[in-house]
């Protein structure tokens, strides 16, 4: 089952009495369990019936026996077992999965692994419940999730405010979704859409002057307005820094590479091969225009190059702003 199946599933009643929830993304895993603890039991239920277990706290014993509770003036006794990966001989579980009582729900939050699909105790969770595997987004799938998340609450964001979202916090759901709840509560009721502005007066990022526009700069040789961006993130470290425009440049000059290699190079294709939004897809047919294969070799080194030296190695007292500057001055002649 999907994430949006379970949280139907959740709105409808429609318990099963085991599940796994397990993977590299903790943003699905805490949203599903949270659904849980609101929806299952009432207020007045949770005292008796609501059991919250840490696998760092507890065994599978434990575990068991609390799950084979009967519930009290509820209809279900819940349990959640949370970082579970870290639970002591959880391969124990597999006598109570194998035959659970349906009058307990188990919910089992295996953060940032997954159970070995060979095992018994795996097995018996897929026959008698759900397994849900919850899987880090790619960087080209964030600012549609974006979009996706804001469209639930009847909110529009243009493209490019969710490609510079993106960009300045990553891939972390969690925080990308905290800061797109503060931003909805600093909004007027009346605001249709949210634009670059909003997020530039809001969450304080640039709209002009960060790593997003810097590639694009970048792709269109465009010396005046790269050296422009540069200095900006040049004196403002402490929001931009030098480590998170080197590993954004070394993503992009990377994927360059991967293009110039391309014999289709439509926008379809590119965007797919690449694992690119399409947004993006022109930033690179230009880059490959303006920059030769041996020339982005190049600047992969430099990259390389100057994110060593950014960490220390042989720096000789050059400060940030200015390792930025050379390392710019490097890659665009």
């Amino acid at each position: 089952m999907n994430y949006e199946q379970i949280l139907q599933d959740i709105a409808q009643r429609k318990f099963k009495p085991v599940y796994l929830l397990q993977g590299n993304e903790p943003y699905f895993i805490d949203k599903i369990t949270e659904a849980f603890e609101q929806k299952v039991l009432t207020e007045e239920q949770k005292p008796f019936n609501l059991n919250i277990l840490y696998g760092k706290d507890c065994d599978a014993g434990t575990v068991d026996n609390t799950a084979r509770r009967f519930p009290m003036g509820s209809e279900y006794n819940l349990v959640i077992v949370k970082e579970a990966q870290l639970l002591n001989q959880i391969d124990q579980l597999v006598f109570y999965v194998s035959g659970p009582l349906a009058s307990s729900i188990l919910v089992i939050c295996y953060k940032y692994k997954e159970l070995d699909k060979r095992k018994k105790l795996f097995k018996a969770f897929n026959k008698n419940g759900v397994v849900f595997t919850s899987n880090r987004l790619y960087d080209d799938k964030i600012p549609r999730w974006i979009i996706n998340y804001l469209n639930k609450k009847n909110i529009h964001i243009e493209s490019g405010a969710a490609m510079i979202l993106n960009e300045y916090i990553g891939n972390d759901l969690s925080r990308i979704s905290h800061e797109l709840d503060k931003l909805l509560i600093t909004l007027p009721g009346s605001t249709p859409k949210i634009t670059p502005d909003h997020i530039e007066q809001n969450i304080g990022i640039s709209k002009e002057y960060n790593n997003f526009e810097l590639m694009k700069a970048m792709a269109r040789k465009n010396i005046a307005k790269t050296y422009r961006i540069i200095n900006y993130l040049g004196d403002n470290q402490k929001q931009n820094h030098i480590n998170l425009t080197i590993s954004s440049l070394f993503y992009f000059f990377s994927k360059v590479l991967a293009l110039h290699f391309m014999k289709d190079r439509s926008t379809r294709k590119v965007a797919s091969a690449l694992q690119i939004n399409s947004y993006f897809v022109p930033d690179y047919l230009q880059a490959i225009q303006n920059y030769s294969r041996k020339k982005v070799v190049e600047i992969i080194s430099i990259l390389r190059e100057y994110d060593l030296r950014s960490k220390g190695v042989n720096r000789v007292g050059t400060s940030e702003s200015d390792l930025l500057k050379e390392m710019t001055y490097r890659i665009l002649h």
